[in-house]
């Protein structure tokens, strides 16, 4: 079963209730390295498939990037990720839960890129904000506060061309599954708007095993022409 919102409201319930959604704020943590981040330079990068973010692409945002090979995009409508059903309780439980998967904090996702056709189990999800002066810090801060189960965050600046922001080590932890993973994310503010890009998994694991795709998305991060 694939826990991507694609699936309607089914699947986010179970992304929901896999990402443990539990009471209880993380502390934000100090800028902890230079720009682009301690071992940065050195990290690996994933093989190269298509670009998304410029029209015509999978999915059209403010900033365009490599995802990785055999990894796959799909464009997320919000306002579309609805129930169905003639039944009127199941309805409301379901657009509950999709309201509460698609917006995080100041942003909501556009689109998804599936790592399962590369045989990973995990997500490189991009989150959008509306057109504005928010500061790139800020609005990571708000996105990673509004994850109740955040802790450990580690902050710090980095660039990518013509594009500097922020980025985020921190760690969630479920409740159901009794188990803490690690997380990742970065945010950018562009003249359409802030662009968090962020990268989950299953576990840390498959975390881990992902982190070469976060690290092509990001070193080929640009604003979108």
């Amino acid at each position: 079963m694939r826990f991507g919102v694609g699936n309607g409201w089914r699947g986010i319930a179970a992304a929901v209730l896999l990402t443990g959604m539990a009471a209880g704020c993380g502390e934000s943590g100090e800028d902890s390295g230079p720009a682009g981040g301690k071992g940065s330079a050195t990290a690996e990068v994933a093989a190269r498939g298509e670009t998304i973010g410029a029209a015509g692409s999978a999915c059209e945002l403010p900033v365009t990037f490599d995802i990785a090979e055999f990894w796959e995009a799909e464009r997320i409508d919000a306002a579309a990720q609805h129930s169905d059903t003639d039944d009127e309780v199941s309805d409301a439980v379901g657009d509950a839960l999709a309201d509460a998967f698609l917006h995080q904090g100041p942003v909501t996702m556009a689109c998804e890129v599936d790592a399962k056709p590369a045989g990973k189990l995990g997500f490189l999800r991009v989150w959008t904000g509306k057109p504005g002066d928010a500061d790139a810090r800020d609005v990571l801060e708000g996105f990673v506060g509004a994850e109740k189960t955040a802790s450990g965050e580690k902050y710090r600046a980095f660039r990518s061309g013509s594009l500097s922001g922020t980025e985020v080590e921190y760690t969630t932890t479920s409740e159901l599954l009794e188990e803490t993973k690690k997380e990742r994310a970065l945010a950018v503010s562009t003249p359409d708007g802030p662009v968090v890009v962020h990268l989950g998994g299953m576990d840390t694991e498959e975390h881990e095993a992902m982190l070469p795709a976060y690290e092509l998305a990001k070193r080929t991060l640009k604003a979108t022409a």
